[in-house]
């Protein structure tokens, strides 16, 4: 662009080509372009002046003018600059009527300085526009480059928004290109988006450059431009992973029921199918497992459990418990809750590393989860029965009552609202009374049976656990494997593994997974934790052993002594 008392600028190319490259109505540019100028030019002459801005196609240029109302006499100061008295007007020989408008052109291109020169010779005292010419033109100009850059910036914003917007749950692939206060910079070619720390996967590590592919969680209109927000940590991420690596679920013929996730941990899959002929899980799996290995490899290791969905909320919470195996189901369904009831060698299996098998069983089903051992259950009916038996009027009927209405101890009862326990069959509105009574004193003998109780099993545990390795059975040997249940030692002895020791022999966790029907993923893990217990056995045996060998030599000075002892009195 040219500058001078007037730069000289044909806007229709400049226009045409805007509108054409950026996407933007030609008359949105144009309607701009004439509120900018008149802006201008009412800073430059004057904001009192009656001014109008019009595009001319055929000069392709914005033209400024100026309004002069015809007025018998000039009453009001400040409106004198547009006004004019018919004598004023008849005195520069134009024929004017009270109540007429005039409308001048203000002239400020240095193509129209001929036209400017001989209006300020024969205008100039009315129009007063000789000394705010001189730099409008500059303005104009300026102002004209301004308008058409800012509104092109608009229009790439808005282009990469509403492309965005349109994007939004959908993956995206970018290359990092740097980092804010934890959150990553990524270009995505046409746009930047940020992943924010809390949607990264913990201990994930990227450089600048590297390929990284997330989630599109939301794309925000602000001031500086759309700001596309990405994740690697939701549920929704996972779920659009198998999306693109399953083609079933693409299709709509499997479906992803519900979806539970710790970020770079594990997560749960639940799938159905809307075909009997094909298997949810299967497909979600792939040959060989080659399509979960690729969601699993994009998400840096995370492992990943695929469920069958069942609309029975027992079944259901089952199978997100797997690999555990449940022996009972019980459904509270006033508070959604469900008590899950697994056989003791399938606890802590049950229950995963920190609570994670049982917290995101629950997340995927939405029920709440409390799962305890079949002996625990015993143990817990039979201090449910001595707590409740201590009160009055108890008989075995009543007490069976109770504890199927959740009563597990006397505090349930001294807790309890007087008005639901009349609703129980057996229990009468003068039973209540001294039954809450005795309960409230019966708290504190519970409180220290169950203290007791504790003591016992934390004792119990810890002698089961320091068994030196030589009394166990080759079977309890294998039970003590993480992961491993009376069904998966079952599994392992029809394919030929009957020890620990023949099952950190197989080399090739593919023909292990095979010959027992246990999966290649699942062998991989016996066979990790196998060779986890056996170092832990091998330390074990050595302590146990040094402490035999201590109260042996222990008990041989004392029968020595014992022996000394007797001699000196013969």
């Amino acid at each position: 662009m040219q500058t001078g008392m007037g730069a000289s600028l044909n806007l229709n190319l400049i226009i045409d080509q805007v509108a054409k490259d950026k996407g933007i109505d030609r008359r949105v540019i144009v309607d701009l372009l004439e509120q900018a100028i008149l802006t201008a030019a009412k800073k430059t002459f004057g904001a009192e002046r009656n001014l109008e801005a019009h595009y001319s196609p055929e000069k392709g240029v914005v033209e400024v003018f100026q309004a002069l109302s015809i007025v018998k006499e000039i009453t009001d100061p400040l409106q004198e600059i547009n006004q004019l008295t018919v004598t004023e007007a008849r005195a520069k020989g134009i024929e004017a009527e009270e109540g007429d408008e005039l409308v001048f052109q203000i002239f400020y291109r240095d193509e129209d300085a001929a036209e400017a020169k001989a209006q300020d010779d024969r205008y100039g005292d009315i129009l007063r526009l000789r000394t705010f010419r001189r730099g409008f033109g500059r303005i104009a100009a300026q102002t004209a480059k301004q308008v058409i850059l800012q509104r092109t910036r608009d229009a790439e914003r808005d282009n990469v928004f509403n492309e965005f917007r349109d994007r939004k749950g959908d993956l995206a692939t970018g290359t990092v290109r740097r980092f804010e206060r934890g959150n990553i910079i990524v270009d995505l070619v046409r746009a930047e988006a940020v992943l924010p720390i809390r949607e990264q996967i913990p201990r994930e590590t990227y450089r600048a450059g590297d390929r990284i592919q997330a989630y599109v969680s939301d794309v925000l209109r602000e001031s500086k431009g759309p700001q596309i927000v990405l994740s690697r940590a939701s549920i929704h991420f996972l779920a659009k992973l198998f999306e693109m690596e399953v083609p079933e679920i693409a299709e709509g013929v499997v479906v992803i029921e519900a979806a539970a996730r710790e970020p770079g941990g594990r997560a749960k899959i639940a799938v159905s199918s809307r075909d009997s002929d094909v298997d949810p899980v299967g497909a979600c799996v792939g040959m060989k497992g080659s399509r979960v290995q690729a969601v699993v490899q994009e998400l840096r290791g995370e492992k990943i459990d695929i469920v069958p969905f069942d609309p029975d909320p027992a079944r259901f919470v089952c199978s997100a418990l797997a690999p555990a195996e449940v022996s009972r189901v019980l459904i509270d369904e006033a508070n959604h809750a469900m008590e899950i009831i697994v056989p003791d060698d399938q606890l802590s299996l049950a229950i995963g590393r920190r609570g994670q098998n049982v917290r995101l069983a629950a997340q995927l089903s939405g029920w709440k989860l409390d799962i305890n051992s079949e002996s625990r259950v015993k143990e817990m009916r039979e201090f449910a029965f001595h707590s409740l038996s201590q009160l009055p009027g108890m008989t075995d009927t009543l007490v069976e009552v109770l504890y199927a209405h959740g009563f597990r101890k006397a505090k349930d009862v001294a807790d309890v609202q007087a008005e639901m326990l009349a609703q129980i069959p057996g229990i009468t509105s003068e039973m209540i009374g001294p039954m809450q009574d005795k309960a409230r004193s019966q708290m504190y003998d519970d409180a220290a049976e169950l203290a007791r109780l504790e003591q016992e099993r934390e004792e119990a545990r810890l002698a089961e656990a320091r068994r030196h390795p030589d009394e166990l059975s080759q079977t309890e040997r294998l039970m003590r494997i993480r992961g491993l249940g009376e069904k998966g030692v079952e599994q392992l002895a029809k394919g030929g593994y009957r020890t620990v020791e023949d099952v950190i022999a197989e080399q090739d966790p593919m023909k292990l997974g095979d010959q027992t029907d246990l999966g290649v993923k699942k062998a991989k893990q016996i066979k990790h934790a196998a060779e986890q217990y056996l170092a832990e056995e091998t330390r074990l045996r050595a302590e146990l052993d040094a402490e035999r060998a201590k109260l042996a030599a222990a008990r041989a000075l004392d029968a020595a002594r014992a022996t000394s002892s007797a001699d000196a009195e013969k």
